[in-house]
């Protein structure tokens, strides 16, 4: 086989048999489930390289399937539109794409397994999160060719750590001893650029008749037309535009013009400091390898920068700006420690997954009398007693965001005003994946669990219902940051 120019720590063989190129073998079928992107994406680069050797095209193959939990137009609208701009894309490129959307539960049952019937290989995507992972494991089972799931998660490939880091620090150490060389294995900007087959891939009449392909561009743009499909229409559209287009602006713009105040402003909300890349991230219409590329590019940052001594401090190591420090540290250590625990850990969105002392301390406290109690349709409706908290939750229903520095405190004020901690997560967990863009994502997870105690550490004084977990007030977060703006917009 030659060589391959995606790294082996990136690639998973699922079903271990060779390459199909008898019969029906007419392409390289690459299955698009979470880097739904054209660009810098290892996994559509590995389907080029399978149909460079064996001289076929590649089909690209992206669905969206309706009966997964939280289902809603907000979810549907923003990976439609990424869908209306993988088709222009690929259609410029000569690519063959085809979209699939279903119309009922269960309508798209037997496509993928009729397209890879006619499938040399098929390449899927690595994620490992969410409903992905079971999906997939079912798929493998329907797949009777070679089957590879490919990791463009992040710049460190999630195999490249064999155990799961229980504090940022000892994950970022971790980073400084081993992050280099993966800096180096970056996936090609333009993937398609490798094929040298002048045929496109074509998908069957029959599967075109029983499955056809969605009007993507229609849908895009008419987010009404989705009122057809059995979702929830009460979680509307965003304002936030998704897709590789809406994207790549939005890396342009953070790049000139919030970059170099980040580490000042991004804690406050007042500033709109923060990248907003966490959406774009999430459902793939952006690489952080075309992140990390524009934001190092911008300091003048070289590559024998960094450091030769791995001291796992947040600054330093890369000797960038501070400004850059400060995200890199958010965006790699803080993002990707996630990935390193989904993939590992099964049990990653259950409250047994807390460290022992984190459960030990929250249990002493189970029955400390709370001043306020709400029920989740209260918390949802934004109907507490605290202006900041209604605040951000508003800004959750409304947009599918909350401000990074609020989402913590939005956090600790629910474990505060539920019964138990228990509680606490399964109200979390529904508000953040109902309504935020970058919910069910490894990293979002992170941030709820840190909530109640994950990757961080005992705190003193012991205190009434957080127990030894870290505390937050309103009163105090009101003081730190700016919000006169913020409380005006959401208030």
């Amino acid at each position: 086989m030659p060589k391959s120019f995606v790294p082996s720590l990136r690639v998973r063989v699922v079903n271990d048999v060779p390459a199909n190129e008898k019969g029906d073998g007419n392409f390289v079928l690459y299955w698009m489930t979470a880097f739904r992107r054209g660009t810098s994406n290892f996994a559509l680069q590995r389907a080029i390289e399978i149909g460079q050797e064996h001289n076929c095209p590649v089909l690209v193959f992206e669905a969206l399937r309706v009966g997964y939990r939280w289902a809603n137009d907000r979810l549907h609208h923003f990976v439609i539109q990424g869908m209306a701009d993988n088709q222009a894309f690929f259609a410029k490129r000569g690519t063959a794409y085809y979209p699939y959307i279903e119309k009922s539960p269960g309508d798209g049952s037997g496509l993928l397994a009729a397209l890879a019937k006619s499938a040399v290989a098929v390449v899927g995507d690595d994620f490992p999160c969410f409903f992905l992972p079971a999906m997939t494991r079912a798929a493998a089972r329907q797949i009777k060719c070679r089957f590879e799931l490919v990791d463009s998660n992040g710049l460190l490939p999630m195999r490249a750590a064999d155990k799961v880091f229980v504090r940022a620090h000892y994950f970022r150490r971790f980073l400084h001893k081993n992050l280099r060389p993966h800096l180096v294995d970056v996936p090609d900007t333009d993937p398609l650029s490798r094929s040298t087959c002048t045929q496109a891939a074509e998908v069957a009449q029959h599967i075109k008749k029983r499955w056809p392909s969605a009007e993507v561009d229609k849908l895009a743009r008419d987010a009404s037309l989705l009122n057809s499909l059995p979702i929830d229409h009460n979680v509307r559209p965003s304002e936030i535009k998704g897709g590789v287009r809406a994207a790549q602006t939005l890396l342009k713009q953070f790049v000139r013009q919030r970059l170099d105040a980040y580490d000042v402003d991004r804690n406050h909300p007042d500033s709109n400091g923060s990248s907003g890349f966490s959406p774009y991230l999430h459902f793939g219409h952006l690489s952080s390898h075309e992140v990390f590329s524009a934001v190092m590019k911008a300091d003048g940052w070289q590559l024998d920068d960094i450091s030769d001594k791995p001291t796992g401090s947040r600054e330093g190591w890369w000797n960038a700006s501070p400004f850059v420090e400060a995200f890199l540290d958010e965006f790699i250590t803080w993002r990707e420690l996630g990935y390193n625990m989904c993939w590992q850990q099964a049990d990653y969105d259950r409250y047994e997954s807390l460290p022992e002392w984190a459960q030990k301390t929250l249990h002493e406290h189970e029955r400390d009398p709370r001043e306020h109690l709400y029920s989740l349709e209260e918390f949802e409706q934004s109907q507490t007693h605290d202006e900041l908290w209604n605040a951000a939750q508003r800004q959750l229903v409304l947009e599918g965001r909350i401000h990074n520095y609020l989402r913590m405190l939005w956090g600790k004020k629910i474990l505060q005003w539920t019964p138990d901690a228990r509680t606490a997560l399964r109200v979390m967990i529904e508000l953040n994946n109902k309504y935020a863009l970058d919910g069910r994502n490894p990293n979002s997870y992170s941030g709820i669990f840190w909530v109640l105690g994950r990757y961080d550490r005992a705190w003193g004084p012991e205190r009434k219902i957080f127990g030894k977990v870290r505390y937050m007030t309103s009163e105090n977060t009101a003081r730190k940051v700016r919000l006169k703006q913020y409380l005006k917009n959401y208030g």
